[in-house]
């Protein structure tokens, strides 16, 4: 279905409620990207990617809350990315949208944990799908020459790794249907080897820099 067509998700929905009486189990896969500097993305192309990734997950989430919160049961499987919890020069604004996502999932996670219903958001690093390809992933149409070395340096990664990425779908799908077996399902977990260390990374990163200006930070409040 097109997730940007209300009509196909009302139909979507009603034939599975009608097939086999309840939806255990979302999964909100559909996805595009976009890679280009943040200054070289027009309005439209940014909107196109945040019509798929945000408003689009917005509009079937909503469609299917209702007959799991009937249930008293279900899980939501949020399909974000590495991308959407450390953000790379080059794919700004597909980072946007997958960081939108996770802030999406967790304050889900909160309202749904007490009817009966898990979240948990899903990032993927680069896997060896169609998705460097040009039906999912678009390129900034402008190109500016001072963002060579880095928004060109992410075009061209893009164009190189086709097909070449490290992550098995297989494996991938795998590991995501076996969530919904589970009951300790986390609020969200990384797939591959680059997620594992991307995020690592950031985590490291920011703890630093807490630290490093925690008492700046913490003398912003009004004095006792």
């Amino acid at each position: 279905m097109d997730v940007n067509r209300p009509e196909q998700i009302n139909t979507a929905v009603d034939t599975a409620i009608a097939t086999f009486g309840r939806i255990d189990v979302l999964v909100n896969n559909a996805g595009r990207g976009l890679v280009g500097a943040i200054e070289e993305a027009s309005d439209a192309e940014a909107r196109t990617v945040f019509d798929v990734n945000v408003f689009g997950l917005l509009a079937v989430t909503r469609e299917v809350l209702p007959h799991m919160r009937t249930q008293r049961s279900g899980l939501v499987i949020n399909l974000s990315s590495v991308g959407g919890f450390v953000a790379w020069a080059g794919w700004g604004i597909y980072s946007a949208t997958k960081f939108a996502l996770e802030g999406l999932s967790e304050a889900m996670r909160l309202e749904l944990a007490p009817l009966g219903i898990s979240v948990v958001a899903v990032e993927p690093g680069p896997f060896r799908t169609d998705f460097l390809d040009g039906s999912s992933l678009h390129t900034a149409e402008k190109q500016i020459a001072d963002y060579a070395a880095s928004g060109g340096a992410a075009r061209a990664w893009a164009t190189d790794n086709n097909q070449a990425q490290a992550g098995d779908p297989r494996k991938a799908a795998e590991i995501i249907v076996g969530l919904a077996g589970r009951d300790d399902v986390p609020e969200r977990i990384q797939l591959g080897a680059n997620a594992v260390d991307s995020v690592a990374a950031k985590l490291e990163q920011t703890s630093r820099d807490l630290e490093s200006w925690r008492d700046i930070a913490l003398s912003a409040d009004f004095t006792a």
